[in-house]
Parts: C-alpha cells; sequence; structure tokens
C-alpha cells in the first residue's frame, strides 16, 4: 500500500490533534474525572489528551477487535487485565480511541461504562464514514487506512511473547 492510499499522522500532526481534542472537550463544557484509553492504539492518545485536559485519573480498557489490515474477529472482546470500574459510577469519562473505524470497539466501551453508570463522552483522532457510533469529538474524518507514528513500524524482532494455546 502507498502512502497515496493511506492517511499519515505525524508525531507533530498527533500533538496537533490531541491539544484540539481538548480543546473541543473543554469548550463543549464537559470536564472529565476520568480518561479512559482504549488500549492499546487509544494509549498514546489517551495520555496525551489526559495530559491536555488536566486530568490524573486515567484508566484503560483493552479491547482486542482488529488482527490485521482489514481483519477483524467476528466481535470485540475486553482482555484482562480489566480496569476497576467500581468508582465509575456518577464520574464523567472521556474515552479517547485512536479512531473509530468500524465503532464497534467504540460502542462496546460506552455501553459497558454506561452499565457502570459513568456519564461517558468519546473521543478519538479519526472517524470512519462507515462507523456504528459518532464520537463526540473527532479530530478528522477518513476513509483511508491510517498510519500512526506509535505503529508504523513491527514489533521489535523477538518481543512480543509466544502464545501458548
Amino acid at each position: 500500500m502507498t502512502s497515496t492510499e493511506r492517511e499519515i499522522l505525524t508525531w507533530s500532526d498527533f500533538g496537533t490533534a490531541a491539544r484540539r481534542l481538548a480543546e473541543d472537550v473543554v469548550a463543549d463544557g464537559f470536564r472529565p474525572d476520568v480518561v479512559v484509553a482504549v488500549a492499546r492504539g487509544g494509549l498514546v492518545p489517551g495520555g496525551a489528551v489526559a495530559y491536555a485536559l488536566g486530568t490524573k485519573g486515567v484508566g484503560t480498557m483493552n479491547v482486542e477487535f482488529y488482527t490485521d489490515i482489514g481483519r477483524t474477529l467476528d466481535d470485540p472482546r475486553i482482555l484482562p487485565p480489566l480496569m476497576d470500574t467500581s468508582e465509575l459510577p456518577g464520574s464523567r469519562v472521556l474515552v479517547v480511541d485512536d479512531v473509530a473505524d468500524s465503532g464497534r470497539t467504540l460502542e462496546l466501551v460506552m455501553r459497558k461504562l454506561g452499565e457502570r453508570g459513568a456519564d461517558a463522552r468519546s473521543a478519538v483522532l479519526y472517524t470512519k464514514p462507515r462507523s456504528i457510533i459518532r464520537p463526540d469529538y473527532s479530530w478528522r474524518e477518513t476513509d483511508l487506512w491510517i498510519t500512526f507514528p506509535w505503529s508504523a513500524e513491527p514489533p521489535v524482532e523477538g518481543a512480543a511473547p509466544d502464545v501458548v494455546a
């Protein structure tokens, strides 16, 4: 795939995007008590947005759905370690992810947090037109596959643990 067939996010543009998302949240009057990053793609954006908002409460939800470019599991699933949501009822939560592609991962996380009684809103760097959920805040919309600066290179050889069946 060539760069003309992809949306390329640079580190510089990422800094602009994270700050803009935080500005949009503040302009909307939403003051999150907690930022929940959707791992793995939302880890870096979640941290950056939390810093930009001055929000110290940060958690993660590990969700597996995409297995490769254009390949997914049948349904997204939450993986351990599980986030402790016992103190979330009544909290204002901002869920941050890299992209709302199909929207199924974001829908799952938003539903789970809503079931826990959180006032949850969502922010993503990119939204795809086909997403089943419209994030509350989004920096850009694209139909292209996105290359993020933190995942542009393959894992370091030998870094991933062997999977034991």
